[in-house]
């Protein structure tokens, strides 16, 4: 069995660190089973990409030496643009007409679009899309909705099958007429566990930071942009030092935004409690993790952010906001604190309460270590991704 995966750029996310995750998954585990026998083959995974660029950084280095990186295609580029869309399109056809695959399964939303609608005029027998987040909502005006929609009803007639992070994606595409209820799937997505199961408070890293050992610290993982909610964060900062007088904001990650972030902070008056790390490669997240007492998510737009499992696995209790599939990991008052969205008085509390009862923080911090152990590894999420394969497979040859 030939798949070949689509995504608009290899930065650093967690969409394309869950499809990086999955083909290589697939490499791996790509052995004959018992539902398999039919088939009498192995699972061959590769990976279509458009050019990595943005300050975000880039995961292509996970495919050094790996032979399952395709290709890139040049003009697979994330904002619209009719002439390299169309010049995609065209690539990517030629692409499936020439390796023949027999899975097409698309990540992202120009990849998502344009590989579809390449799968369906190439023949290919299975076509799958999975949603990491919404393409449209309340986090954009009116216009762009309706391209968005109109869009992704479109691929939606190429699609045999819809893969979701989240439930909530599952609802709301429903919801906007795209397919049916039986072409949905939620699946969630797998990440390594063992690095977040056994990441410790690293004193030696804290001290680096300007952390001090009786610091309660408060982390936050997400590009450093727009409806990441970091300046929802930064607008309550003052009232929080009033109330947890040793309280550090951490920041993980990069983007755009920073150095508007890092002079509101200073505007604020509290530049020494808010540390900007920067850009860190994924294998040190855990190691951040680590030094955290509570994580923080105040995303607008976001099918199941990445950042509340990892903090969860690490035994780390979380606090976000009610947006998309947020509460199917953070499970109120079980794993943390959902808030809704722009409740900055709210937040302030939970926070606050957090911060000064280090019980409920382990409480919240061991059930979610449960839950994420038990439904978050990578090998969960790529067995269920090769069962769908193989039964959409053997529904085809009916």
């Amino acid at each position: 069995m030939r798949v070949t995966h689509v995504i608009t750029r290899l930065i650093v996310g967690g969409a394309q660190e869950n499809t990086i995750a999955t083909v290589l998954g697939l490499a791996e585990c790509g052995r004959p089973r018992p539902q398999q026998a039919e088939l009498q083959t192995r699972i061959e995974a590769n990976l279509i990409t458009g050019p990595t660029t943005g300050p975000e950084g880039s995961l292509e280095s996970a495919f050094k030496n790996q032979p399952h990186l395709l290709r890139t295609v040049p003009t697979l580029v994330r904002p619209v643009h009719p002439l390299k869309d169309r010049a995609a399109l065209l690539e990517l056809t030629n692409i499936f007409r020439a390796t023949k695959p027999d899975i097409v399964h698309t990540h992202s939303g120009k990849a998502g679009v344009l590989g579809r609608l390449a799968a369906k005029r190439a023949d290919v027998p299975i076509i799958i899309h999975t949603i990491h987040g919404p393409s449209f909502g309340s986090f954009q005006g009116a216009l762009a909705n309706l391209v968005f929609k109109q869009a992704e009803r479109m691929a939606a007639k190429s699609t045999t099958h819809f893969i979701t992070v989240a439930n909530a994606m599952t609802e709301q595409y429903l919801a906007a007429g795209i397919g049916t209820r039986d072409q949905y799937t939620r699946i969630f997505s797998g990440f390594p566990l063992e690095p977040f199961l056994h990441a410790k408070r690293d004193e030696q890293l804290r001290q680096s930071l300007g952390i001090k050992p009786t610091d309660f610290v408060l982390g936050k993982i997400a590009r450093l942009f727009e409806l990441k909610g970091h300046d929802d964060l930064l607008d309550i900062a003052p009232e929080l030092v009033k109330r947890v007088p040793n309280i550090k904001l951490l920041f993980v990650g990069n983007g755009a935004w920073r150095e508007r972030l890092e002079n509101k902070a200073q505007a604020l008056g509290i530049a020494d409690r808010a540390i900007f790390t920067g850009l860190i490669p994924p294998s040190e997240i855990p190691r951040h993790v680590g030094i955290m007492d509570a994580l923080v998510h105040l995303s607008r737009r976001e099918g199941l952010p990445r950042a509340l499992p990892q903090a969860l696995a690490a035994a780390r209790p979380v606090i976000a906001y009610d947006c998309d599939g947020a509460r199917e990991i953070c499970i109120e008052n079980q794993t943390g604190f959902l808030i809704n969205p722009g409740d900055l008085a709210t937040l302030t509390d939970r926070i606050v309460q957090l911060a000064n009862d280090s019980q409920l923080r382990q409480r919240f911090g061991t059930r979610g270590q449960q839950f994420v152990a038990a439904n978050f590894s990578v090998e969960h999420m790529v067995n269920q991704i090769a069962d769908l394969y193989v039964r959409l497979t053997l529904q085809t040859k009916q």
